[in-house]
């Protein structure tokens, strides 16, 4: 029998997860379950380069709790994939040290990635901090800890996957394989377009629309899309393309032949941004229903969760072990102390003889 390949992913428990986050990577993760052996770790070290302060990360048990919700919603079994707390993990503080050696700070600052969290954290050139340079860093220690084969990740993370190569095919150069190239693997749709139509959507530039939002909430939300903003009134031809609205009917609403009248109508100016509006939310409350019944399901068993992170953290740490071990033996750390504890016991079995 073949060995499943492994796939690592994770979200910075900062609060609860989005359609982009659905769309970006949770979609994926879910179809993969049955193919892949998958990891999937709440990322609250990474939490950290830009919220450090103390009441954020007392936060984080709630925090962590809801997004493991969010997870099992979306369908997500915790007994075909393990979910884990990466800062319960020791082994990737050493391996995020090593990794930073191999790779230079012109490489990470020439990240755009980084730029843009830098900018939606509201940090400019002189308070960010090296934590946040670092963040592919920390990223490729979490990827190659379990020894990832492939990472499924939205359009933007896919130069962070780049990166975690060149640092694993360093690694493997100097000191002997140990680490396999992980692999991108893209959703259909790697980026979800913010309500606000101005970005991505994000937690931090408040244009989302969350998983576990009531109906009420999400008409609202969508009642107040960004859509063409040449559009004055109802019978003046619309832009389709680009809209905000259309391309979440094009992803969430399943009934195409009905798009396609809104697109034709909407072209034509024989249709308003109400009607094109409320049968997107009548489409999204519908998609996001049975994530609902799934959460209240789950959140109802008391305790639940939180065995769900115990579990899968004490299974990822043997894990982790083993790849410390080998990277460590690959490096020469461990025969070098090896040796010194050698010397250094036998020297004291001598000296009290």
């Amino acid at each position: 029998m073949t060995e499943k390949k492994r796939i690592v992913s994770g979200d910075r428990p900062t609060g609860l997860l989005h359609l982009g986050h659905y769309i970006g990577s949770i979609k994926n993760r879910v179809l993969m379950q049955d193919q892949y052996d998958c990891y999937f770790f709440i990322a609250d070290l990474h939490m950290l380069t830009t919220k450090p302060q103390k009441e954020d990360i007392l936060h984080l048990r709630e925090h962590a709790r809801m997004m493991v919700l969010d997870y099992l919603a979306c369908g997500i079994d915790p007994k075909k994939s393990t979910i884990y707390l990466q800062s319960a993990i020791p082994a990737v503080y050493e391996m995020n040290l090593v990794f930073e050696m191999l790779i230079s700070i012109n490489r990470l600052t020439g990240l755009p990635s980084i730029k843009e969290m830098a900018r939606n954290a509201h940090m400019d050139s002189d308070s960010v901090p090296f934590g946040l340079i670092g963040y592919p860093v920390l990223q490729t220690a979490d990827i190659l800890l379990p020894r990832a084969h492939c990472v499924p990740v939205g359009k933007d993370n896919e130069a962070h996957i780049e990166l975690a190569r060149d640092i694993a095919r360093r690694f493997n150069q100097y000191y002997g394989e140990v680490f396999p190239l992980p692999e991108v693997l893209l959703s259909e749709t790697p980026n979800l377009i913010g309500t606000d139509g101005k970005g991505k959507m994000s937690k931090s530039a408040q244009n989302t629309i969350f998983l576990s939002d009531d109906p009420k909430t999400v008409e609202k939300k969508v009642k107040g899309m960004y859509t063409d903003p040449n559009r004055v009134h109802a019978h003046m031809p619309g832009t389709v393309e680009g809209n905000p609205v259309f391309i979440y009917h094009d992803v969430f609403n399943p009934r195409k032949d009905e798009v396609k009248d809104l697109k034709e109508r909407y072209r034509e100016g024989k249709v308003g941004d109400v009607e094109v509006k409320e049968k997107l939310a009548i489409a999204l409350n519908e998609f996001l229903e049975p994530m609902r019944e799934r959460r209240q399901h789950y959140e109802a068993d008391k305790g639940l969760i939180e065995e769900i992170i115990y579990d899968g953290t004490e299974k990822m740490n043997e894990i982790a072990q083993a790849t410390l071990k080998d990277m460590r033996s690959a490096m020469g750390l461990i025969g070098a102390w090896n040796k010194i504890s050698r010397i250094a016991r036998e020297r004291k079995k001598l000296s009290t003889q």
